[in-house]
């Protein structure tokens, strides 16, 4: 048996995710979590083979879990179910460690059909999952330094503000917005803001 650990914030989705998953005659769900920190602490009490990962949890992230789970367990399969389709949350998701992304609209087939690759060792990529993946390695990536000013930018923040708030000259900061106007390809800060959020660099709850 295919041991499965869910992990979902809304608590529909793992009713259905275990439905789905106690029809199959190799899978069994071994535990669900709904949130990161759960998620931690049940992968180290069942040792699951396979963990469906959403990202969107309180507190501890899908991500800050997936990094916290693979740190102490290397060999952990995950699998990341999520909403999220932006390319920098895919790149950061395989980055720390999953074994395949995909999106919550994926068909159940396909999701079955997936965690029975990941359990054999396969990292399945999907092509819509392959497709904003390509679209990232031909983009400039932001720096820390350039993330933490889009962060301020949408908390509606001028130059002069993010200057202070990081501990900057004022001259510094607008070099910083510049240069992520030039990276994102737009013109003002409202756009910014929302191909941030679209690609997955910064999340606004």
């Amino acid at each position: 048996m295919i041991r499965v650990l869910c992990v979902d914030d809304h608590r529909v989705m793992l009713d259905g995710l275990a439905l789905l998953i106690g029809r199959q005659p190799d899978m069994e769900v071994v535990a669900s979590a709904t949130s990161g920190e759960q998620a931690v602490e049940l992968y180290s009490c069942h040792l699951p083979d396979i963990t469906l990962m959403d990202l969107q949890l309180p507190t501890m992230s899908g991500l800050e879990a997936i990094g916290e789970i693979r740190r102490t367990h290397p060999d952990a399969r995950i699998v990341v179910l999520t909403m999220y389709q932006g390319d920098e949350d895919i790149y950061r998701a395989l980055e720390a460690g999953a074994a395949a992304y995909l999106l919550k609209d994926t068909l159940a087939e396909d999701l079955v059909n997936v965690i029975r690759q990941v359990h054999t060792g396969n990292r399945p990529i999907p092509p819509d999952v392959a497709a904003a993946l390509a679209v990232r390695k031909v983009q400039p990536s932001l720096t820390p330094r350039e993330i933490e000013v889009v962060h301020l930018i949408a908390q509606g923040m001028r130059n002069k503000e993010i200057a202070v708030a990081l501990g900057i000259s004022e001259q510094t900061a607008k070099v910083h917005v510049k240069n992520i106007l030039a990276k994102l390809n737009v013109s003002d800060r409202s756009a910014v803001v929302a191909v941030a959020v679209r690609r997955g660099i910064i999340h606004i709850r």
